[in-house]
């Protein structure tokens, strides 16, 4: 029988859907419905159960850095046509630059371009957006489609372009999103533009970056006397940075109007005189958190700011023709061809700024304080083409060959090395290297056992051990599932990797895989165990190059909620074993005395917690609750990545807070208290 709401929902769907012939029946139109309402009820479940179906990794999907891209052309468009023959010269560049970072948003894209000194009555500013799978390509095809049915004469006319076609700016900025909370719609996607009819009023913003204290913020503008129509952190920064830079160009013009200046003549020396430095330290005086945020004021002046501490990544380049910033380094290196010598690092607590006329500053604009850049760049994040991050990911792996050499025993004649996903290669190879090392010393000293008259066979045999490395773990096509049963559903799910079969030696062989990071644990109990067991090895090691993430992340990746993270459950497995869950009871108190305490003097709570259990207690816990619960044959062993590794392969890049509890900004300790106490609560909450 069906219900009154699908009733409803099929009458309306017989309206609305006059693509479907009336000839085909109600038996026809039933059928096609139901299919529709299967599709509706899969991406309900995919809501509700997070990406499991759209997205399979060993390391469970982290929505986590966006990316910017800036650029700022140098010379006349002429210029360009001359030189690379097109007058598109930036905006080709823009596209590339966008290209190499989408790995730094999956969730929509955006553009923004300005054209300089043009005349009052022409637009200025023309922003491009999309939420799409495919937003960039997207957003270019739209952006590109305003110049292909130009004619060639047309293309040259650069003044005609400026004032009759839009996208062609001197200052161009894009964004790719990820979302950390919210619907993934396009008002969401940057860059932003706060608008007024005064160009030096006018600003376009986009950014990387996540604050810990967006509600003082948000009252501090309600003490300005604003009424902010949002309570987010894009919105709260932009307002912030507009309410100083409206203060100063303001101030300027007082100055100058009492000199007797028409309101046009104020206006260039306002252009000529605004003091973005200043600005910027106003505004960013109470931010809290991580931040690459990048700006375009109306009338030409741009910057890209980064926070104190250098949590968030930025990079830029500057010669006679270009100034550009962008998120990551070899996406500047490609574009423009340039050795990694050339692209420079825009320092902590510092701003790079761009005047109208072209002069080029990097100025600080906030004290700077301990570097602490995330590590979760050089594990994950960033693409591994960068010469510094593919030897650090190296380098993680190899600080992990003695410990998995121990736990084989040794034994590299019967175990197969392997890794998944492949975000993990560069690790994987730094540790078959540390194991290959390793095999040297170990080698040398049976042939020295041997004696001067060892037999020559024997001693070839030895030599010849190496490590056996295969692939092993496929990602396999994506597979969807229109099954509404947990259980069958659950079933196909597993299947989203395959193996190579007959390569591990049935019960004789280890199987070692190796992974970035391990965050929530449910890929690996879902699926990759499960999958892996079919090969009938011995045991089954899984290795992180990263450490336990112990802790939420509060300046931009989506870790938020305590309960998730499969090295707390395992810390609060252990309490209950260990008949010491009176700690949480007592960690829970602490937390609630200090809630409402200025940030700067509340503690972590959760970190005295972890130091109750060793890493490796936590971990044998954790390949406990990764193992199937239907139980599999294979012994399961998990091996993460040390805090002393992980210094030792990023020295530059040390900030650690969600594997140490060590929040570079007080907001930190704020959010990862009030992480533990809605987990405390049995809410199901964001701390942020």
């Amino acid at each position: 029988m069906i219900c009154s709401a699908s009733l409803y929902l099929f009458n309306n769907f017989i309206e609305t859907n006059s693509k479907y012939p009336r000839q085909k029946g109600t038996a026809s139109y039933l059928c096609i419905f139901f299919i529709k309402i299967a599709k509706i009820g899969l991406l309900f479940r995919l809501r509700q159960n997070g990406p499991t179906l759209t997205k399979l990794s060993m390391s469970d999907f982290i929505k986590h850095e966006c990316g910017v891209a800036m650029i700022r052309l140098l010379k006349p468009f002429d210029y360009y046509i001359e030189k690379y023959g097109t007058a598109l010269y930036g905006l080709n560049k823009l596209q590339l630059l966008m290209e190499k970072q989408r790995n730094r948003g999956q969730d929509g894209a955006g553009l923004a371009s300005v054209k300089l000194y043009s005349k009052p009555g022409n637009k200025i500013i023309n922003r491009k957006r999309s939420n799409g799978q495919k937003a960039i390509q997207s957003i270019f095809r739209d952006v590109y489609g305003n110049f292909n049915k130009l004619s060639k004469e047309k293309r040259k006319d650069v003044q005609w372009m400026k004032e009759n076609v839009p996208y062609l700016g001197e200052l161009i900025l894009g964004h790719l999103r990820y979302g950390t909370h919210g619907i993934n719609s396009v008002k969401n996607c940057h860059p932003f533009i706060r608008k007024s009819n005064w160009i030096n009023r006018t600003l376009v913003m986009a950014g990387n970056f996540n604050l810990t204290n967006v509600d003082e913020l948000f009252d501090e503008l309600v003490g300005y006397g604003q009424y902010p129509m949002e309570r987010t952190d894009t919105v709260t920064v932009m307002e912030k940075i507009g309410h100083f830079l409206d203060a100063e160009v303001q101030r300027l013009h007082a100055w100058y109007k009492h000199d007797s200046h028409t309101n046009e003549e104020i206006n260039e020396l306002i252009f000529e005189n605004l003091d973005i430095q200043k600005i910027l330290k106003k505004a960013t005086r109470d931010f809290d958190g991580g931040y690459t945020m990048a700006g375009v004021i109306g009338h030409g002046d741009a910057f890209v700011v980064r926070d104190p501490n250098g949590i968030r990544p930025a990079f830029y380049y500057q010669d006679d023709e270009v100034v550009v910033a962008t998120s990551e380094r070899p996406p500047i290196q490609t574009a423009f061809n340039v050795h990694i010598s050339e692209v420079k690092e825009i320092e902590p607590g510092h701003a790079l700024i761009v005047r109208r006329n072209g002069t080029v500053s990097q100025v600080p604009f906030a004290e700077q304080g301990e570097q602490k850049s995330c590590s979760f760049e050089r594990i994950y994040f960033s693409r591994g083409n960068d010469r510094d991050i593919y030897s650090e990911r190296k380098k993680l792996g190899e600080e992990l060959a003695e410990r998995v050499l121990q736990a084989v025993d040794f034994n590299v004649d019967q175990t197969v090395f392997s890794f998944v996903p492949n975000t993990a290669e560069s690790a994987f190879e730094g540790m078959v290297k540390g194991v290959e090392k390793r095999l040297v010393h170990l080698k040398a000293e049976k042939v020295k056992a041997l004696g001067k008259d060892a037999d020559i066979d024997v001693i070839k045999k030895i030599i010849s051990q190496t490590a056996r490395v295969e692939k092993l773990v496929h990602k396999d096509a994506k597979l969807r599932t229109f099954i509404a049963d947990d259980g069958s559903r659950g079933n196909l799910v597993t299947h989203g990797y395959d193996v190579t079969y007959g390569i591990v030696q049935n019960d004789v062989d280890n199987l070692v895989l190796l992974d970035d990071s391990i965050v929530r644990g449910t890929t690996l109990r879902n699926s990759i165990i499960r999958i892996a067991a079919r090969l009938r090895p011995k045991k089954i090691i899984i290795v992180s190059s990263a450490p336990q993430i112990r802790y939420p992340d509060c300046y931009g990746i989506d870790m938020s909620k305590m309960k998730d993270f499969v090295a707390f459950q395992a810390l609060v497995a252990l309490l209950k074993e260990n008949g010491k869950t009176n700690l949480l009871d007592e960690a829970y108190e602490r937390c609630v005395a200090q809630k409402d305490l200025p940030k700067e003097e509340i503690k972590n709570e959760v970190k005295p917690l972890y130091s109750t259990f060793t890493l490796e207690e936590i971990s044998k816990k954790i390949a406990e609750l990764v193992t199937p619960p239907e139980g599999i044959k294979p012994e399961v062993e998990v091996i993460y990545q040390n805090l002393e590794g992980l210094h030792k392969a990023c020295p530059n890049h040390l900030g650690d807070w969600y594997f140490s509890g060590n929040f570079p900004t007080p907001g930190g300790n704020r959010v990862v208290n009030r992480a533990f106490m809605i987990y405390m609560e049995g809410k199901d909450e964001r701390a942020y």
